[in-house]
């Protein structure tokens, strides 16, 4: 047998330089990437803490007892978080996802929740603002979180049979708890409610279809994401990947299955529906399928770097600029610069078996980054 090895590094990476360019700019509120990609999504991390040790995000071999968390003070506060994404909406965002860490964690995060609400596009809409949690506190925050401006959530549950979500989640907690935060949330108005299942190859794969049977026909609508290669720390192996196509021939088998068109541009999910009527899935083929071409998100880490890419082994510190007291003139047009220099493509050139692909160098980790 062999022995895995686990770097003990620290995962948050070193930090590019956000030098201030000489020439100011005023947003427009379109801007593209080298290869033509608008910037029209922002992710959140308001955390790098999470309740649960997820052995594809946080395995406790990394994350144990003894792992420091950044300092409150590290963190960006609501202020700081809002005066960066109001600074991105200038720039073309119209969606802003919270992610952690698990985002429920962040002491009044309802507060963010109804400073963010507040924002408005440049043509006065109200932004799509939603958020990504693993359920454990939900039906505690549904109501809140609701009545703080929340439109919608994403549930992370990665499988039905107790002893396999508990091995998972890896600190012993119970599905039955999860699935009542997602009916409460669902009571409350937060919708349409998505459910994602990290699929591993000898952990949860044989859970495939008892979830798709489980959701069919519920207000939820299911997605299955290939395991993914993000970090450093939680060994993945090409050989533990589910592709999607499986997946599908697997639900297609028993529930009849058609692929329908995606809801816009640059939607991670391919959509398939029941052709029963019974709702729909989605599916995330980061690995097998890879979406680069159609990616605008923008990625904020816990302590303020901006990464153009979930794979990124390097950000752009925008919280010193806030701290150095620049301007929203001079952040913004570091924002427009970096973007412009976008040419993130990781996951096409890994699917691909791109010679000279760096896989194995030390990337952001999902904690940091957010999902």
């Amino acid at each position: 047998m062999t022995d895995r090895f686990i770097p003990l590094v620290d995962q948050r990476l070193t930090t590019a330089g956000s030098t201030i360019p000489s020439e100011l700019e005023a947003p427009t509120g379109l801007l593209s990437d080298t290869l033509a990609r608008p910037l029209q999504d922002l992710r959140i991390s308001v955390t790098d803490r999470c309740n649960f040790r997820c052995v594809y995000c946080m395995p406790k071999a990394i994350f144990g007892k003894d792992h420091a968390f950044m300092p409150h003070s590290a963190l960006l506060s609501f202020e700081e978080i809002t005066r960066i994404a109001r600074i991105f909406v200038a720039h073309g965002v119209g969606k802003i996802r919270l992610t952690g860490g698990e985002p429920l964690l962040r002491k009044d995060i309802e507060r963010l929740i109804a400073m963010l609400s507040a924002l408005r596009t440049p043509d006065g809409q109200p932004l799509d603002l939603t958020l990504t949690t693993n359920g454990a506190l939900l039906a505690r925050k549904a109501q809140a979180l609701k009545d703080a401006g929340l439109q919608r959530v994403t549930v992370s549950l990665d499988a039905l049979d107790d002893e396999i979500f508990q091995r998972m989640n890896d600190v012993g907690f119970p599905v039955a708890d999860v699935l009542h935060g997602i009916e409460t949330a669902h009571k409350v108005g937060l919708g349409p409610i998505k459910i994602n299942m990290v699929v591993k190859r000898g952990m949860n794969d044989h859970e495939i279809v008892p979830m798709a049977r489980h959701f069919k026909g519920s207000p939820f609508i299911l997605r299955f994401i290939e395991y993914m290669d993000v970090g450093t720390s939680n060994g993945w192996k090409m050989d533990e990947v589910i592709p999607s196509a499986d997946i599908v021939r697997q639900i297609n088998a028993e529930m009849p299955l058609e692929a329908i068109n995606p809801n816009y541009t640059g939607e991670t999910a391919e959509r398939w529906r029941y052709r029963d009527g019974g709702g729909e899935i989605g599916l995330i083929s980061s690995v097998t399928r890879a979406f680069c071409r159609d990616c605008t998100r923008a990625r904020l880490s816990t302590e303020g770097k901006l990464y153009t890419c979930l794979f990124a082994t390097g950000g752009n510190d925008l919280r010193a600029l806030l701290r150095d007291g620049r301007s929203d003139e001079e952040i913004s047009t570091v924002v427009a610069h970096v973007w412009r220099a976008r040419s993130d493509r990781y996951s096409e050139l890994r699917t691909a078996n791109t010679e000279g692909l760096n896989q194995t160098g030390r990337k952001v980790e999902m904690s940091y980054i957010g999902g």
